[in-house]
């Protein structure tokens, strides 16, 4: 028995084998198929995916056989990736110098017959062969090695999806581990920075109630500029936690609950002054799904309407019909409409559509992006269409439990 030659290039074969992550990984169907498809096409015992390792032959995959790997110094697959270029076939083991006395063909008659395609990786190294092995002496047609081939060529293909999942993998869990780390920073940066806006805020009032005789009209001009300005801040920083946030609100509970129960509190919470009028849906449907996360929802479509609003008496219609997958809802307003140039970019973090509202404040481009988050993360979708000074309406969906 002769062991193989070790490949010049040894090392730096090994490394591109372990970057793959593959060694002593768990079976899949889709190398499995592939071996058994091998084994049927050239009609042997046995069709393995093995990779050859520093001190053994690991196999990913082995139809006939249940021996998950063998000492490398008896590996035929050893042999093969000796010369990658071309099949490496021993029709009769039992002839051959390098394998008469080798274990696997002298004790067990495991392999008398064997035919491997070395399994060669983008950068050429060969990490290992797609084999077949009979226990009676064989020859191959060239049919059936070109079959093998074009199968070990699936094995590699196979072998490059793994290696991109897993990285996908470890890309989601850093950004997950980033947006964990982002979030509490911006719980604990908003904690801190509420409590000195409130002070702000309630100091400016006092400071107008002390000295009111002594300011002038500039003077009170300049008070209420920094109470707006530090009421904007605030918001600013409750939109921020709310984005945040909103992946929590999609493992709620979901509950049973009648829409305009749901509408009503929305509508008790904006403190919307009199000139208001909000049309619910007539028949009042009760509904069953995530009622937190489409309050948030319905609060910031709400709110957008009565702000972006130009008109003396805002007018809201809220409709809803569903069907069995899905609920659809439509809300649409009487206010001043999104420019169609910026109809498109509406939902990106941060973008706005640059007009100001009712009272003359600019928006942060946060809530509609949380909107959109939250509707996709419940299955659904969601559009707008609109017409400058004339109205604006947003439809969507949100699926329903099964």
């Amino acid at each position: 028995m002769m062991s193989a030659a070790i490949p010049i290039n040894e090392k730096f074969r090994l490394e591109a084998l372990k970057s793959l992550n593959i060694l002593d990984s768990k079976p899949q169907k889709e190398f499995d198929e592939i071996t058994t498809l091998a084994a049927h096409l050239c009609e042997t015992d046995i069709a393995l995916i093995s990779f050859v390792d520093n001190n053994r032959q690991w196999f990913k995959s082995k139809y006939g056989m249940s021996t998950c790997e063998t000492p490398r110094e008896l590996s035929f697959c050893a042999h093969a990736i000796l010369e990658p270029e071309k099949p490496f076939v021993i029709n009769d083991a039992r002839t051959d110098e390098r394998f008469s006395k080798n274990p696997l063909t002298d004790v067990e008659k495991l392999v008398v017959f064997y035919a491997g395609i070395p399994l060669i990786d983008k950068d050429g190294f060969a990490l290992g062969t797609l084999c077949v092995i009979h226990s009676e002496p064989k020859q191959l047609s060239e049919k059936q090695l070109k079959s093998l081939k074009a199968l070990s060529n699936q094995v590699i293909i196979l072998l490059e999806l793994n290696k991109k999942n897993k990285d996908l993998e470890e890309i989601q869990n850093q950004l997950e581990k980033r947006n964990d780390s982002l979030y509490e920073f911006a719980k604990v940066i908003s904690h801190d920075l509420k409590m000195p806006l409130a002070n702000i805020i309630m100091s400016t009032d006092v400071l107008k109630l002390l000295l009111k005789d002594k300011l002038n009209a500039e003077s009170l001009e300049y008070f209420e500029y920094i109470k707006t300005s530090s009421f904007t801040m605030s918001t600013y920083i409750n939109d921020v936690l709310d984005h945040y946030e909103s992946d929590n609100l999609i493992d709620t509970v979901h509950e049973k609950f009648y829409i305009n129960n749901l509408l009503k509190e929305i509508v008790e919470l904006l403190s919307v002054k009199p000139d208001f009028t909000i049309h619910y849906p007539e028949n009042n449907p009760e509904l069953e799904t995530n009622k937190l996360a489409l309050k948030q929802i319905f609060f910031n479509l709400i709110g957008n309407s009565i702000k972006y609003n130009d008109k003396e008496q805002i007018i809201i219609k809220i409709d809803i019909h569903e069907d069995l997958a899905f609920y659809y809802f439509r809300i649409t307003d009487n206010g001043m409409g999104i420019p169609k140039d910026q109809i498109d970019s509406i939902f990106k973090l941060f973008t706005t559509a640059n007009i100001p509202d009712r009272s003359g404040n600019k928006g942060n481009g946060i809530g509609l992006s949380t909107v959109e988050k939250l509707i996709t993360n419940l299955g659904g979708s969601i559009n707008v269409f609109s017409e400058e000074k004339v109205q604006t309406t947003f439809e969507f969906s949100i699926k329903k439990s099964v």
